[in-house]
């Protein structure tokens, strides 16, 4: 079987706020699950939507398959760098807080035509 991946990196979300749309649509088949995330009113959807989108541009150039043709193997939220911040806290002391970055791999599978 023919693979095709795309890597997002440093995407501007908390990887626990993508990993709660992923079961969502990782079931579904490719075209439906882009039609369901672009509805999706989240933000995480929209990065989602983007790089699935990215992954079956390049199955259509690569391999000249079509949308149906293309069936999820795996879609990984990994955990990207973080900023260290502070805020002023009580009593003149810093209180931290981190802004979370992440990174998306997917992959797509293409589907063999079925002959009779």
């Amino acid at each position: 079987m023919k693979t095709v991946s795309a890597y997002i990196k440093n995407v501007r979300v908390t990887p626990k706020k993508l990993r709660f749309i992923v079961p969502e649509i990782k079931k579904e088949p490719v075209s439906k699950a882009l039609s369901k995330l672009n509805l999706m009113n989240k933000k995480p959807a929209q990065f989602l939507y983007k790089a699935i989108k990215s992954c079956v541009d390049n199955a259509k150039n690569k391999f000249k398959v079509e949308e149906n043709m293309l069936k999820f193997k795996t879609i990984v939220i990994e955990e990207g760098f973080k900023l260290k911040r502070y805020r002023a806290g009580s009593r003149g002391r810093a209180k931290p807080y981190t802004k979370r970055f992440s990174h998306i791999k997917i992959e797509l599978e293409v589907l063999e035509p079925k002959t009779k």
